[in-house]
């Protein structure tokens, strides 16, 4: 768990998350420059942009993957730079990835219960004495993992190999060990990535209800735009590691600045047709 002494507290409780003045560097390349922003507990908050524009390189200083060369992070009212990967999971992160990294010869349920593992309370003397405690809690928290596989409609595979389902399948299984951890707030890298369109509208009421039903605030990159300005409370557009424009998604998706940036023209949209 993460301790006081890694944790500063800090005042502004009313936004579950605050990002201030970020900067990254790998060597000489600046991948993320002065970039601020905040989310509101129970928002569903998407970070768009062009390809290398520094968007999973914000993910992954928030998640702690990466370390900001400068600036801070501040969730629940906790500043982040010296908290473990660890930490913020205790501190209610959750994160799923671009690329898949599920365990493929491991059950759906198994991949499911690996996203448990720090809400389990049972130590070496107990786990060696099965009956002590330990047999009930394995219960606890399969059935609990049976619940989110259903929540997101993957029951019927729950006991197949990961790595034998479809792209879109697989999707649903990294979503659901990122729920496992029951975050209080999840970060989403292209969840609709490499799917169809009948799979995308199936994804985006998954992460609706993750929203709604489980109350997790969402931070997500994505880059379908009809989807994200009907999923979306608020947009955030980086582009070359800076942060462009904030705000509603029609107000955002109609900013000159953020055309260009995505298609080089002016006269373009990027409204969804």
């Amino acid at each position: 768990m993460a301790s006081d002494q890694n944790i500063a507290p800090t005042s502004n409780h009313s936004k579950i998350l605050k990002v201030d003045a970020v900067n990254l560097h790998f060597g000489g390349l600046q991948a993320l420059k002065d970039v601020s922003f905040t989310v509101s507990s129970g928002e569903i908050f998407t970070i768009i942009g062009p390809n290398g524009a520094g968007k999973t390189s914000m993910l992954n200083c928030i998640s702690g993957r990466y370390v900001p060369s400068n600036g801070d992070i501040i969730f629940k009212g906790h500043s982040l730079k010296k908290c473990s990967i660890n930490d913020r999971a205790q501190l209610g992160l959750g994160r799923t990835f671009q690329n898949l990294a599920l365990f493929n010869h491991m059950s759906v349920l198994d991949n499911v219960l690996v996203g448990r593992h720090h809400l389990m309370k049972t130590n070496f003397l107990t786990g060696a004495l099965y009956w002590l405690g330990a047999r009930k809690e394995e219960i606890r928290h399969r059935a609990a993992a049976a619940e989110i596989i259903d929540l997101l409609g993957i029951s019927d595979v729950m006991h197949k190999p990961a790595g034998l389902l479809s792209y879109g399948l697989q999707k649903r299984v990294e979503m659901a060990r990122a729920v496992a951890l029951k975050p209080d707030l999840i970060l989403l890298d292209e969840p609709l990535a490499g799917m169809n369109h009948d799979e995308k509208v199936e994804m985006a009421r998954y992460i609706i209800e993750l929203n709604i039903e489980l109350a997790m605030t969402v931070v997500m990159i994505e880059h379908d735009m009809s989807i994200v300005k009907d999923l979306s409370d608020r947009l955030l557009v980086l582009d070359f590691g800076q942060k462009i424009a904030e705000g509603e998604p029609e107000s955002v998706l109609n900013n000159q600045q953020v055309k260009e940036a995505y298609l080089g023209v002016e006269e373009e949209s990027l409204e969804p047709a």
